[in-house]
């Protein structure tokens, strides 16, 4: 079934092929000429303007999430990382948050990285978990110890596991490194 939280601009769509009809209604037939006909297509428009603007999806929380996870990498802020990760959490590599909160202040003590770009994600939600297989190419910061070896960028890939928490919240419960530089890695090999 279509489902309109998550395409609300099809609503738009809808309300200019009502126009249509009733403009042609309204041309036709002239004793069916009612001011409130025209309304009609202008209030499934605002229908679709509002689902967009007030109702947000699951898709879209998990989408907010990974965009919040690489803007607080690239500013290299662990603060902001924390609250998005499940304290549950665990890897191939980390075996609890606070692992992994102690490993990313360690790589965030010196400057890393200066600007992250994302590749459009592959996301995947059922339920109360989702899939992100995500690319993001991290440019380092010409001050870091990679940007002095003579590597300007590299390019991550990464499969984030998220849950729903208790309080109705996506959060990361577990993330692994698939690919650096598009060659099999993991954890292991961010230090």
């Amino acid at each position: 079934m279509w489902n309109f939280f998550e395409q609300p601009w099809t609503l738009i769509g809808i309300a200019i092929v009502a126009l249509l009809v009733v403009l042609t209604v309204r041309d036709m037939l002239s004793e069916k000429r009612r001011w409130w006909l025209l309304a009609i297509p202008f209030l499934i428009a605002a229908a679709g303007i509002c689902l967009d603007v007030f109702v947000k999806t699951d898709l879209e929380k998990v989408r907010s999430v990974l965009n919040t996870g690489i803007e607080a990498v690239e500013q290299e802020n662990c603060g902001a990382i924390e609250p998005i990760i499940a304290e549950d959490y665990s890897d191939s590599y980390h075996n609890s948050k606070a692992a992994l909160m102690q490993h990313c202040r360690r790589l965030f003590s010196e400057p890393l990285i200066a600007k992250n770009k994302k590749r459009p994600p592959f996301v995947e939600v059922s339920g109360s978990t989702a899939r992100i297989i995500v690319v993001v190419v991290a440019h380092f910061d010409k001050r870091s110890r990679y940007a002095s070896l003579g590597k300007p960028f590299v390019m991550v890939k990464t499969e984030l596991r998220l849950r729903k928490d208790d309080h109705n919240k996506w959060r990361i419960h577990r993330a692994e490194v698939l690919e650096i530089d598009t060659q099999p890695m993991s954890w292991s090999a961010v230090r």
